[in-house]
């Protein structure tokens, strides 16, 4: 007596298929593979006509475009009889056991390599639970969902479905909190998610239109296209994308994230390449800064002495306060100037650690760019992340502009050319926002004498660093080189007037050479060397014209 096979789900797929083949799923065929499709059924919490539906699909998994019309082949009847199963297909699609590409108006199938696997264990396929995600798990998963819709595997609407219901389970997400802000309807929404993704997992900052034109139906995109174009576009007025730039114009066709999304929406991802504020200005914390005795003239001391007494905590809240209350301004404008290696930013770093204040240090070179309007959006960008900055910390941070030459000069009357405008325009931004920053700026520079007016007018503070007297320059060669006596400093103060930077440079030069080879026999013969290779030997003059 023959014994029943042990029943498995890859055994009832072969039973299932083997008895269906040709029978046009007549009713004949369901009682005579009653108990197989029995099995399926119960296993995987399906239909009767599901689970043979499954079966099929199963039998053909190494193929990933199945088409209704293969399956009709293997029933051996017309297709006609196999469309009467869309409504259980759709279900199974639904339940994502299979996938479904809906391109060029012609639908294909395909099973997904998991649920071919779960079939081989003998396992109900469960999908992934997706709460609970971290941020880069979110985006892991949206580039899967992006990805099946790309391929035309997911119609737009359960390609909204998935993402709303992915949200839902992981609203503890900051991303996710601040899409949902934005109040969008489903249309703009899958667009900021779709850039976002782009922007995350593809590290693009170049979106063309064509990169996009999969996520909507046609008639939708359309309207879309034009909207972008024109430039009315709910992503672009909420300044959340932008158009590039191609050889200085505008490129209509050609978006990226502005700094502000990237600063609202990825601010837990940490990504070195979202957070521009790194480009325009790097942040020096109080901690950071090493104390450095710095050695100043009567007059200077005392003004600095003045601004780090009005820079402390309670005596500048008071001033402020006093300030607004009378309708004053209440940014402090400090301008260092003279000439190089006298202490200028120096002086600004211990002021800050004096006063217990971090740093805004900004570059000027890459404030400045080539393309048309990003150089006043850098300077705009510079005063938003400063006046964050003051809401974030304690203590209100300095904005510093170093070496502020190339944007505090001179504007250009009737400027003509491109370059004029952009400095022109930039200095019109910095203007402006000195009038109404609520907050500590100090500019250094070295060429005063070619500075504006209306930036002369703005400064507070003006203080002029000169070249360091013979007594304070005896001061730092002591304080560099404590093995120097006062007879020692002074013989080098009064025969080299050197500004305190080229003092230390030689106080570095001489710790090098006293690792290397040890004590010399006499010191201020040594640091006299040193001092002569500080200056560089001037090239002398070619004559002109006849001995």
């Amino acid at each position: 007596m023959a014994t029943r096979r042990q029943m498995d789900l890859l055994t009832a797929v072969e039973q299932i298929v083997e008895k269906a083949q040709g029978s046009g799923l007549s009713s004949e065929f369901y009682r005579k593979a009653a108990r197989p499709i029995k099995y399926v059924a119960e296993k995987m919490d399906l239909t009767i006509e599901q689970s043979v539906m499954m079966a099929l699909f199963i039998e053909n998994s190494d193929d990933t475009c199945i088409k209704i019309s293969d399956l009709g082949v293997v029933l051996g009847c017309r297709t006609t009889r196999i469309i009467k199963y869309m409504a259980e297909i759709d279900v199974l699609e639904k339940r994502e056991l299979v996938r479904c590409s809906r391109k060029d108006r012609c639908y294909t199938y395909r099973v997904p390599i998991e649920v071919v696997e779960a079939f081989k264990n003998n396992e109900k396929y469960v999908p992934k639970d997706c709460s609970g995600l971290t941020c880069m798990e979110l985006f892991s998963e949206l580039e899967n969902i992006f990805k099946l819709r790309s391929d035309g595997e997911l119609t737009y609407g359960a390609m909204v479905e998935k993402i709303h219901y992915m949200f839902s389970c992981n609203s503890h997400l900051l991303y996710v909190q601040k899409v949902k802000s934005y109040d969008f309807y489903d249309g703009d929404e899958m667009m900021l998610v779709l850039f976002s993704h782009l922007f995350v997992n593809n590290n693009d900052d170049n979106v063309r239109i064509f990169d996009l034109d999969f996520l909507l139906e046609k008639r939708e995109w359309m309207l879309v296209k034009r909207s972008l174009s024109c430039g009315d576009y709910p992503l672009l007025e909420e300044k959340l994308i932008e158009y590039n730039h191609d050889g200085g114009f505008v490129n209509r066709e050609s978006f990226r994230m502005t700094d502000k999304a990237k600063r609202e929406l990825f601010g837990e991802l940490n990504l070195a390449s979202m957070d521009q504020r790194n480009k325009r200005g790097d942040m020096i914390k109080t901690e950071e800064i090493v104390p450095k005795k710095l050695f100043y003239g009567n007059k200077v001391g005392a003004q600095i002495s003045e601004l780090g007494g009005l820079l402390g905590e309670v005596h500048y809240e008071e001033v402020r306060a006093r300030m607004k209350a009378t309708g004053f301004r209440c940014c402090f404008t400090c301008l260092f100037y003279g000439q190089p290696g006298t202490g200028k930013t120096e002086t600004v770093l211990q002021l800050a650690r004096q006063t217990g204040r971090d740093i805004l240090q900004v570059n000027i070179s890459e404030i400045k760019s080539m393309w048309v309007g990003e150089s006043e959006k850098n300077i705009n960008l510079v005063f938003d992340n400063y006046r964050a900055k003051v809401w974030e910390c304690k203590r209100t941070p300095i904005l510093l502009f170093n070496e502020a030459d190339a944007i505090i000069g001179k504007r250009q009357e009737g400027a003509a050319k491109a370059v004029e405008k952009m400095e022109n325009s930039i200095q019109n931004i910095i203007l402006q926002e000195m009038e109404t920053l609520d907050g500590i700026l100090i500019a250094t520079t070295n060429l005063a004498q070619n500075m504006d007016k209306a930036f002369e007018r703005r400064f507070l503070y003006k203080i002029k660093f000169e070249r360091p007297t013979v007594e304070a320059r005896m001061g730092m060669w002591r304080e560099m080189i404590p093995k120097l006596d006062e007879e020692q400093a002074c013989v080098l103060a009064t025969k080299y007037d050197f500004s305190g930077g080229q003092i230390e440079n030689i106080a570095r030069h001489y710790t090098i050479g006293n690792i290397l080879h040890g004590d010399s026999e006499d010191l201020v013969a040594e640091l006299a060397s040193y001092c002569d290779s500080e200056r560089l030997e001037a090239k002398p003059h070619r004559k002109i014209g006849f001995c």
